[in-house]
């Protein structure tokens, strides 16, 4: 069976592996303190062309997620999400287990617009008697593979700005936002216009592990403590530190994501040669087609794909997702079977 149904089924990338055993006997200080982790931000910080970025490492997307807004809100503040924000529907209820609401948006193909976020910032800023925005939540790419370009996401900055809450940016696959075909962001432009983001390795050749950067200097503020009262902290903060050097390093990040990017894209091309509709035309590593329910069942026989979605009482949208590690011959073998 192959597994095309997720982008973290595999283990960590051969380059990290082997910088793991290399240094695995090695005796440095604990909790991110060591000169792995201190390289690893060195080059975040120089491919974000953002020296002065405060980076923290955190084991999981969800604690990432969680610890971030944990830190930047009061107890009387929520937190904006798209209706398929990550944070809404697949963290069960981790965010709101710290006391913080998540306000819900209606998305258009997994996106917020800027005027459906500022009517709601609007709308509740100062009514005491409602939970009270304080931080706007996005991913890049979005829950449905799609991509904010840069007009909308400037856009979305400055009406956070203007209003006066945070922007946080979740970056669990911004690798493969950043390889995507159309692409118009860069890590300098989410530096400049985020308060603070994530970039993944779970999901883009690490065995686990987010990079938290900050932007926003009142952020923070005794963010270690936060992360160390949320069970996040490693003892043994290297095995992050290494992975993320590895990953920055040679442009190792940029290229694993654009190998998974090209497969993805080598598939969707044959779904359309074979006029099979896309839910969402996504240019990332996701992709959503809709198949009758006897071709899922016929397509089940050979490969583990993620149910998204009932289309109709006969279609039924899945979710095909390549990853870094997935093989030329893995991606012919499912356009084969289309």
């Amino acid at each position: 069976m192959i597994r095309l149904n997720s982008d973290y089924l595999e283990g960590g990338h051969p380059l990290i592996l082997e910088a793991l055993m290399a240094t695995n006997l090695q005796q440095t200080p604990g909790y991110g303190e060591d000169s792995h982790c201190a390289e690893a931000v060195r080059l975040i910080q120089v491919k974000c062309r953002a020296p002065g970025a405060d980076v923290h490492f955190i084991p999981t997307g969800t604690g990432a997620n969680k610890t971030i807004i944990a830190s930047a809100l009061k107890p009387y503040e929520g937190v904006i999400s798209a209706d398929t924000g990550h944070i809404n529907v697949h963290e069960t209820g981790a965010v709101e287990s710290t006391g913080h609401k998540v306000l819900t948006v209606k998305a258009i193909d997994g996106k917020l617009t800027c005027q459906d976020v500022e009517k709601l910032i609007t709308e509740q800023a100062d009514n005491e008697h409602t939970v009270k925005p304080g931080m706007l939540y996005i991913s890049q790419p979005t829950e449905m593979g799609t991509l904010y370009s840069l007009y909308e996401l400037r856009c979305l900055s400055d009406a956070c700005r203007r209003l006066g809450i945070y922007l946080f940016m979740d970056g669990a696959r911004l690798g493969y936002g950043l390889a995507a075909p159309g692409n118009d962001v860069s890590l300098e432009d989410i530096c400049r216009l985020c308060d603070v983001f994530t970039i993944g390795g779970t999901k883009v050749g690490a065995l686990f592990g987010e990079a938290v950067v900050i932007t926003n200097k009142a952020l923070s503020t005794r963010f270690r403590y936060m992360i160390k009262q949320q069970g996040l902290m490693l003892a043994k903060g290297r095995i992050l530190g290494i992975q993320f050097e590895t990953l920055m390093r040679d442009n190792l990040y940029e290229t694993i994501s654009g190998h998974a990017v090209s497969l993805a894209r080598r598939i969707r091309q044959a779904l359309l040669d074979k006029n099979i509709p896309l839910l969402v035309d996504s240019p990332t590593n996701q992709l959503f087609p809709v198949f009758s329910n006897e071709k899922c069942l016929q397509l089940a026989s050979c490969f583990v794909l993620e149910t998204w979605q009932a289309v109709s009482d006969q279609e039924t949208a899945v979710r095909v997702c390549t990853s870094w590690a997935t093989t030329p011959e893995q991606a012919d073998a499912f356009i084969a079977a289309i």
